[in-house]
């Protein structure tokens, strides 16, 4: 289960999941692969990725950036 919030930083993770919402926003459940919250799994809803079809991010190998209220996902 995933913590309440994560700290300020960068965390190794993986796509588990996406699904497009109806809003023309992605749902990403992430893995944190690495570090103290290794196992942990993150839901987040991005725009960064409506361009692609959700499952093609599946599985897909990341980094999970946490800088204060801001959340993003690097490639």
């Amino acid at each position: 289960m995933a913590h309440a919030r994560l700290e300020d930083g960068r965390y190794d993770a993986f796509i588990i999941w996406a699904d497009a919402r109806d809003d023309e926003r992605v749902e990403i459940q992430l893995a944190i692969t690495a570090g103290r919250y290794k196992g942990d799994v993150v839901e987040i809803v991005a725009e960064k990725f409506v361009t692609r079809d959700p499952l093609d991010l599946a599985g897909l190998p990341c980094t999970l950036v946490v800088d204060g209220e801001a959340i993003r996902i690097e490639e």
